[in-house]
């Protein structure tokens, strides 16, 4: 499998972190698209929401209960988004299952 979160999650490939438990990694986006982007992930590869099923579900659902942690972490006390793409439509680039944080500064109502 070549997967960019796979390598990140599996060290060969450096990240900033920003949070790690034994399902979840957390991590600075390369290109921010607000002044605190991060993206967290399962350790295990799901390619997309699509793909979530009842062997996986705990995973995605470690991710969940992850993301306010990440939250607090990063400062984001005045709110956030989260974001989840799935397929070329979508926007997905990495097919690996991911959910941006963004957040440090009002964010536009309107879809990026």
């Amino acid at each position: 499998m070549d997967c960019l979160f796979c390598a990140i999650i599996e060290g060969k490939i450096p990240s900033t972190k920003v949070y790690e438990d034994d399902c979840v990694l957390a991590f600075k986006d390369i290109n921010p698209n607000a002044p605190v982007h991060v993206l967290v992930v399962p350790k295990t590869h799901i390619e997309s929401v699509d793909c979530v099923n009842e062997d996986n579900v705990d995973f995605v659902a470690k991710v969940m209960l992850a993301i306010p942690k990440v939250a607090k972490v990063c400062g984001l006390e005045n709110g956030y988004r989260v974001i989840t793409n799935v397929g070329e439509d979508g926007g997905q680039t990495v097919k690996h299952i991911h959910f941006h944080i963004l957040g440090g500064e009002k964010l536009p109502v309107k879809l990026a």
